[in-house]
């Protein structure tokens, strides 16, 4: 919304539907305001002018029939309030009428006898102060200022100039303003009512869907509100139920098949024992082994965050362990020294994915240097080589199974394509995730982040 500052708009659906809804009555009520003081103004107006034309022209009839000597008095007596009435004497002086001001004298004409409606008659509207009657303070004029006068006839070289002060414009009238608030409470009110059931439902259905999303188990969203957010819940307790029963079918799956595959491995490893020729006997134990590689590399990705409990550990106490043993092993591996880092997590598998960025550092990069950062949410481990880095079109493609970006397949480099791949599994698994990006000097960098333990209050 443009024409709302972006960090002053509310966030949440519930509080933009109170917020459209007030909105929405406060703009109507105004609008009904200003259409009904305008309204009244040109009807207070219209009745005013009509009444003060009614007036003059009786006023004029009135005085023509009295004596001479007695006009000023009835004049004097005439005179009060907004009302003002006098007498001038002489030739009338005739002054240039508006268009507004020629309608009014014509309705003046047709008031006024055939014989006094061919003298002079003009009407005028100024702004200035009403004349102050004798012997009292001269009156202040209401804020509008406007002076409307109307000359009339009332014998031969007698004219009566009858003067009224319109009154102010009325203020935004209370009633309207009472009524707004009334509906703005009301609508508020009502408004608040259905973002409730509309917004707490849609709530509890993300956080179960961020919650299966971080690779928890989605809870049952309750099935409850309008028709429309009714009917998505329901898709969605139909989704999740489909989704874990087909997962428990893969586990099901993979773990008869890794049962029967053991076996078979097995066997072929002891026959092999017997195979008189040495150099085909070492072929064929080769062969077996990578068979059992890849059976394990299989299931270890389609587990992916199965089976281990989650506890709470030092990420730092068990990156630098892993990190000391590979090096005992003879690996290039370094470690800079880090602070304690608590973190919730299946200490196994986050072993086992800092084992995988590891070797895939030695293996393709001639060394790996292990760090660890940590942010305000997060622990990032960083993993860093020496190697020819990655093309930006396949740092994405590296993360699918099976992939390698080597033509052959040989067992010199190691792996089977499942690698990254089970890396990324294990730390989506955790609410995290895993980049790869060129390092500027030379070499790749991985980066995996997992998310940090909330700070005690």
């Amino acid at each position: 919304m443009k024409f709302w500052p972006r960090h002053w708009w509310p966030r949440t659906l519930g509080a933009q539907l109170v917020v459209v809804a007030a909105t929405a009555v406060i703009a109507s009520n105004f609008a009904v305001g200003i259409w009904f003081a305008t309204a009244q103004e040109q009807l207070t107006e219209a009745a005013i002018t009509e009444r003060l034309l009614d007036r003059g022209v009786s006023a004029a009839t009135l005085l023509s029939g009295i004596p001479a000597h007695e006009r000023e008095t009835a004049v004097q007596t005439m005179s009060s309030g907004p009302w003002r009435f006098r007498l001038i004497y002489g030739k009338p002086v005739q002054h240039p009428m508006t268009d507004e001001e020629e309608r009014y004298a014509a309705r003046v004409r047709a008031m006024l006898p055939p014989e006094r409606a061919k003298q002079a008659i003009s009407v005028d509207f100024r702004k200035g102060q009403l004349l102050p009657l004798t012997g009292q303070p001269p009156d202040v004029v209401p804020r509008s200022g406007i002076i409307v006068e109307v000359t009339l006839p009332v014998v031969r070289r007698t004219q009566l100039v009858t003067s009224f002060s319109r009154p102010a414009p009325q203020p935004f009238p209370l009633d309207v303003a009472i009524a707004g608030l009334v509906a703005l409470l009301t609508t508020s009110a009502a408004a608040a009512f259905v973002a409730r059931r509309v917004a707490r439902p849609l709530s509890e259905l993300a956080a179960s869907a961020t919650e299966a999303a971080d690779g928890g188990q989605a809870t049952r969203v309750p099935e409850e509100g309008p028709d429309d957010v009714r009917r998505a819940a329901r898709a969605f307790n139909r989704m999740t139920d489909q989704v874990s029963r087909t997962l428990e079918s893969q586990r099901q799956l993979l773990s008869a098949v890794g049962h029967d595959l053991r076996t078979p491995i097995t066997a072929m490893r002891i026959n092999s024992e017997f195979i008189e020729d040495e150099e085909l006997r070492e072929r064929i134990l080769k062969n077996v082994e990578e068979l059992q590689e890849l059976t394990e590399a299989v299931l270890s990705a389609a587990r992916g965050a199965g089976g281990e409990k989650t506890r709470k550990i030092d990420l730092a106490a068990l990156v630098e362990s892993l990190c000391t043993d590979l090096d005992e092993m003879g690996q290039p591996v370094s470690w800079s020294a880090h602070a304690a880092a608590p973190v919730s997590c299946r200490p196994n598998e986050i072993r086992r994915a800092v084992r995988n960025l590891i070797q895939n550092a030695v293996a393709y990069g001639s060394r790996a240097d292990v760090c660890l950062s940590d942010g305000p949410d997060r622990y990032e481990i960083i993993v860093e080589d020496e190697g020819p880095g990655i093309p930006d079109a396949d740092r994405t493609r590296v993360f699918e199974p099976f992939v390698r970006l080597e033509a052959s397949r040989c067992g010199e480099t190691g792996g089977c394509g499942l690698g990254l791949t089970l890396v990324k599994a294990i730390a989506e698994g955790h609410g995290g995730g895993v980049t790869l990006e060129n390092r500027t000097e030379q070499g790749l960098r991985a980066r995996l982040t997992l998310p940090r333990e909330p700070a005690e209050a």
